[in-house]
């Protein structure tokens, strides 16, 4: 079968960052499958220093035999709220008039992977266009999290917002969700039909972290950032507002003439803001690196002690699974988790990490001194943790599991007299 997928983040070869769907598309190839990609050309951490060269569109086949049909991206992306909110309505359009203009093969249906939920524009246009059947990816509860971030205040805007969503999800013909508490929320809160609810959550990439575990020297790596003695804890990821990441900060401030040492890989709006506290605190104990490649981010993993998840104080947070906790579990490396909700779950029902308050850098502190005094339980937890990803939240295992719930609704829908037609 041939899908089109519409990402607006989906990764470039090589790039750092969320792959989930980097990973899921070329399980699919390898199964046989061919996938279109319409995506956008802004990374979701960082802008590029040549954002304003370049094609309107770029055709080209990725390093997994995936056709990625790139959008020029709005350079106002990492301008604040406007400039966002800009670019997810400037890619929409865009990607309507890509997957007319280019994505011209006979497709069994259209994936959209939200967010952005306008996402959905060029989504349900096309699969209108081509009569074909609408399957929506939900990685976040929109527009929630925006409301509850405070960069979605306008009242008519939130309007529109849940309307659009409301139309968006009686349209598609299957939804697939990230987390338990999101399908709880559709069912109950936005009353869609459970039948039309599957769950395909993130989960470990074992074809990196394997590698990694069989190869990689976690002392050398230590010697190269110079912390052979210290006591890491790594964060990888966004550098966001969502993110919250001066409690890390205070945190190392309270850590200050112990071996614990934070290593921070990513990007992000507030990044500039962190190094600057960090640097008027004369903190030794907090690392920066820029965003690095997925096989990278795997030898900086294995050479930390554990690793952290964290985002901000908010409701809608409790919702989420964490993308880099698999990744740390993958590699035999114990959770702080700093987000309540089905994240904190996940880690305590495995006892693959401990929960610290979001928010709270002093108890975060504690948690910390309780490992580096506790290597034993250190170990165990990172075994545990191993254990359930591999049982639990193995990619390769999810992603023929997606595959084989699209194809079973395809069936269905086949046999009906206005098949393709939303």
């Amino acid at each position: 079968m041939h899908f089109l997928l519409i990402h607006q983040y989906f990764l470039e070869d090589n790039a750092g960052g969320g792959s989930r769907w980097n990973e899921m598309a070329r399980i699919w190839v390898q199964e046989g499958h061919s996938v279109t990609v319409i995506a956008g050309d802004v990374h979701y951490m960082m802008a590029k220093e040549d954002q304003t060269v370049g094609k309107a569109f770029d055709v080209s086949r990725n390093a997994d035999g995936v056709l990625v049909i790139r959008c020029k991206g709005s350079k106002y992306y990492h301008n604040g709220f406007l400039g966002r909110f800009w670019s997810y309505f400037s890619f929409a359009f865009m990607a309507m008039y890509a997957g007319m203009r280019f994505a011209n093969s006979a497709y069994k249906c259209i994936i959209i992977t939200s967010p952005p939920l306008l996402v959905g524009i060029p989504g349900l246009l096309l699969s209108k266009w081509k009569r074909i059947p609408l399957v929506l990816e939900i990685r976040d509860l929109w527009p929630e999290s925006a409301i509850e971030m405070g960069v979605l205040k306008n009242k008519w805007l939130i309007r529109l917002s849940y309307g659009f969503e409301k139309y968006l999800y009686r349209k598609a013909r299957l939804m697939n969700v990230l987390t338990p508490a999101f399908r709880e929320c559709l069912i109950r809160e936005k009353e869609i039909d459970p039948g039309k609810i599957v769950m395909i959550p993130n989960a470990a990439d074992f074809r990196w972290s394997e590698h990694a575990l069989r190869s990689v020297c976690a002392r050398e790596v230590r010697a190269k950032l110079g912390l052979e003695e210290k006591f890491v804890i790594i964060y990888v990821g966004a550098h966001g507002l969502a993110n919250d990441l001066m409690q890390l900060v205070e945190a190392a401030t309270l850590l200050r003439g112990t071996e614990a040492h934070f290593l921070l890989i990513g990007d992000g709006m507030q990044k500039k803001m962190l190094i600057e506290a960090v640097h008027s605190r004369d903190l030794a104990n907090v690392s920066f690196l820029d965003p690095v490649s997925k096989e990278q981010v795997f030898e900086y993993i294995l050479a930390a002690d554990a690793g952290v998840a964290v985002l901000k104080n908010a409701a809608i947070f409790k919702t989420v699974y964490s993308n880099k906790t698999f990744d740390y579990l993958s590699c035999k490396k114990p959770v702080l988790m700093a987000i309540d909700g089905v994240s904190r779950d996940l880690v305590e029902q495995a006892d693959a990490g401990v929960f610290a308050e979001p928010g709270n850098p002093a108890d975060l502190a504690r948690k910390i001194r309780i490992y580096m005094d506790d290597r034993a339980l250190l170990r165990k937890q990172g075994e545990n943790g191993y254990r359930l990803v591999h049982k639990h939240f193995d990619r390769e295992k999810l992603a023929r599991e997606f595959l084989e719930c699209i194809e079973s609704q395809l069936k269905v829908t086949a046999k009906s007299p206005i098949f393709g037609v939303p």
